[in-house]
């Protein structure tokens, strides 16, 4: 650890490390003093990052190139989560999203959607979870979306995957409790990233700009709670508020708001 540095986690792994939110949780945890292993496709990019750490901010940093989609690079991340150096905290990144009607995207690229944001999670955080308590000590941080608070129309599949991680995070959260070991969810609104390049988004770019959250805003508030052993993070005011305002309106309403809402904004449901 650098001289001068705060004592918090030794070492850490974020998937998804090579662009947006990633990035940023990378950048954040080196100027902690934290080292590092960098997890993601783009293996340019992480060399790029891991250099950056390394020269910037003398920490020790390890470029895993990996397709979390593949089933044996994901096994190789998992036999990292058991190996040595140890990892102290692991943050579950790496996600995809679509836009627009379900049935006008292929089932294959829906599948794929579920297989990286839910069962690439669920195997990473297992490895993880079972390494940790074995020393009784760790934190895990799955980043899920605002979008798990309600059914969205025009990004059903997302956003149940979404949701699907917020409620399995909720729940090892209170498994875990007195072992050492703490599991946070994050639930960022709309963070101006590549995702959202990726995922089609265009709708969005007319979305006033205090809505729109930085990227190093999100990681630096999601892992100050994930430090603190919280449970849930929503890093914003705003987006506090409207969770508050999600939770007291009824499921139909919200079901039927978004459904216009998607209607209204890129005709995701049109026949």
């Amino acid at each position: 650890m650098p001289k001068g540095a705060k004592r918090g986690w030794e070492r850490a792994l974020v998937t998804g490390a090579s662009a947006g939110i990633g990035t940023a949780y990378v950048r954040a945890l080196a100027a902690q003093g934290t080292n590092l292993v960098l997890v993601a496709r783009n293996v340019e990019r992480l060399e790029k990052l891991a250099q950056e750490c390394r020269t910037d901010r003398g920490v020790d940093v390890e470029v895993l190139a990996a397709d979390l989609s593949d089933s044996r690079q994901l096994a190789q991340v998992e036999n990292r989560l058991w190996g040595s150096p140890r990892l102290d905290l692991v943050v579950n990144n790496a996600g995809i999203g679509t836009f627009g009607a379900f049935h006008q995207h292929t089932v294959d690229d829906e599948v794929r959607e579920i297989d990286l944001n839910v069962g690439a999670l669920v195997r990473i955080t297992h490895a993880a979870v079972a390494s940790m308590t074995r020393h009784g000590s760790g934190t895990i941080l799955n980043i899920s979306s605002i979008m798990a608070l309600a059914p969205f129309p025009g990004s059903a599949t997302y956003a149940a995957s979404k949701a699907f991680v917020s409620s399995f995070s909720e729940a090892l959260h209170e498994e875990l409790r007195g072992t050492g070991v703490s599991v946070t969810v994050a639930l960022p609104g709309i963070v101006q990233t590549e995702f959202m390049e990726r995922a089609d988004a265009h709708h969005l770019d007319g979305v006033p700009g205090f809505v729109s959250l930085k990227p190093e805003f999100v990681a630096k508030a999601t892992l100050r709670a994930a430090r603190k052993g919280k449970a849930v993070s929503i890093p914003g005011f705003g987006y506090r508020i409207a969770a508050a305002l999600v939770g007291a309106t009824p499921r139909a309403t919200l079901r039927r708001f978004n459904a216009v809402s998607a209607r209204s904004r890129f005709g995701a449901l049109r026949r």
